[in-house]
Parts: structure tokens; C-alpha cells; sequence
């Protein structure tokens, strides 16, 4: 672990989905490159599919104007 908090060396993904995994994070808040960012992961990582549906169509109209 302390060679990839060093940056000596970068994990395979799989490791990473591991890790993911066992702290029961989403596997992409590891790249989050701020807290408010990785917070962020974490509240949507929480939310239920039907509710990151209802977030999917908000952002689409969001970005659509």
C-alpha cells in the first residue's frame, strides 16, 4: 500500500475493485481529486437506481441548455 500511496507504483484495476469492494466505496471515488468530490461519490453511490434515474434526467436537461 505504501508503494502506491508514493506514487512507485499504480494498481491494477482489479486490486482497486477490491479495495472498492471491502470498504464498500464505488471504485472511482479513489480518483475523486478533491473531498467535496469524493463526498459527492459517496452520496450518489447511496442513492437507489430509481433515484439515479430521476438525477441522470436532471443533469441531461441541465446540459442540454
Amino acid at each position: 500500500m505504501n508503494h502506491y500511496e508514493k506514487g512507485r507504483h499504480t494498481p491494477d484495476f482489479s486490486i482497486i475493485k477490491l479495495l472498492a469492494d471491502e470498504l464498500k466505496v464505488p471504485a472511482y471515488y479513489f480518483f475523486c481529486d478533491s473531498d467535496e468530490e469524493a463526498e459527492r461519490a459517496l452520496r450518489l453511490y447511496a442513492l437507489s437506481d430509481e433515484q439515479l434515474e430521476i438525477i441522470d434526467k436532471m443533469l441531461l436537461e441541465f446540459t442540454q441548455k
